[in-house]
């Protein structure tokens, strides 16, 4: 691979790449058509065993999840929980199952070891077939969802945050990291920032259609300004439309890419929690209660639509707890206790 012509060395995954061609793709012995990376959100793979009426019902879900502009996203996972349910029915009519057929189906899934969020998710795929497809209201009325799990924010202190942004060399990608904590940015919204979306006379950072197709704005870092003025002088070639640009493409990054390059840093600073990049939102959140911001404006800056979703910061939040003396800290200062 090394002496194909504009072969490139990846510093983040650690390997060699090439341009994806069709001449590239014969040499390394892939059949298709180079052109065809992935397929659409809509497209339906299905197995064998999924008679062709159970694939028509499959395909009035995907129109019916387009025509109410889901996101990519939301269609492919739609898709897959669906596809779950019919290819354990064979060539049983989808449509014709009732409330207490869904219902077993639903506890076979639990007791096969489905986590409560992926039982959550095909509840909604299936909710949405019969509630909004079959046009069936309340079909789910009397199915109950399992209690999910209360997890708290995995973050990052502010050690392991500085020794995070000193493993990384790379300054595009450094500033990649800021941007994400500076701002308690998503990835998604890292990689989508436009260079117009800088704003310096307002000093904010405009976050288009995010999640749930929301727009906002963030307040913008003089630090990160500085930042970020210095990297798109410094950097060749220079973005001309993303504010971070693949250089082979001239697209905006793939999410992947940046998880990635968190990945190679966290490991190069050695540290051990199990945390994403996503980590960096939630440190920012957690930080900015911790120096005394009203919660009320946390939740417009990560743009959250309910306060519950923000409340979750306060049981990680030091603020409070730091103050609380252990009550063996009091005992041990009276009693004569022995080490």
């Amino acid at each position: 691979m090394k002496k194909t012509p504009d072969a490139k060395w990846s510093k983040t995954l650690q390997c060699w790449h090439i341009p994806d061609t069709e001449r590239n793709r014969i040499k390394c012995g892939l059949a298709g058509d180079a052109t065809v990376i992935k397929e659409p959100a809509s497209a339906i793979r299905t197995s064998s065993n999924v008679s062709i009426n159970n694939k028509a019902q499959l395909q009035k879900l995907i129109e019916q999840l387009k025509l109410k502009a889901y996101s990519n996203s939301t269609i492919k996972t739609y898709q897959n929980e669906f596809l779950q349910l019919l290819h354990s029915l064979n060539t049983y009519p989808v449509q014709d199952l009732k409330p207490d057929d869904l219902r077993r189906y639903l506890l076979k899934c639990i007791e096969e070891g489905l986590k409560e969020n992926t039982i959550h998710s095909r509840l909604n795929a299936l909710k949405f077939y019969y509630e909004q497809v079959l046009k069936k209201e309340k079909f789910f009325f009397e199915i109950p969802r399992p209690k999910k799990p209360i997890l708290l924010p995995k973050l990052l202190n502010e050690n392991e945050l500085s020794r995070l942004f000193n493993a990384i060399q790379n300054k595009k990608h450094k500033a990649m990291l800021f941007t994400a904590y500076s701002a308690g940015l998503r990835v998604s919204e890292v990689v989508n920032l436009k260079l117009r979306d800088i704003d310096s006379k307002r000093m904010q950072i405009f976050i288009q259609r995010s999640k749930g197709k929301k727009d906002r704005y963030v307040n913008l870092s003089p630090v990160l300004l500085d930042i970020l003025r210095q990297y798109v002088k410094l950097y060749k070639p220079a973005p001309k439309f993303y504010l971070f640009e693949s250089e082979q493409t001239g697209t905006c990054y793939p999410t992947r890419t940046i998880q990635q390059i968190f990945s190679v840093a966290k490991t190069k600073a050695g540290i051990n929690k199990e945390v994403g990049v996503h980590s960096l939102r939630h440190s920012f959140a957690t930080h900015l209660l911790d120096k005394g911001t009203d919660i009320k404006y946390i939740k417009d800056i990560l743009g959250h639509f309910s306060i519950k979703t923000t409340e979750r910061y306060l049981h990680v939040s030091n603020k409070q707890l730091v103050n609380i003396v252990s009550p063996f800290d009091s005992l041990w200062e009276k009693e004569n206790i022995e080490w």
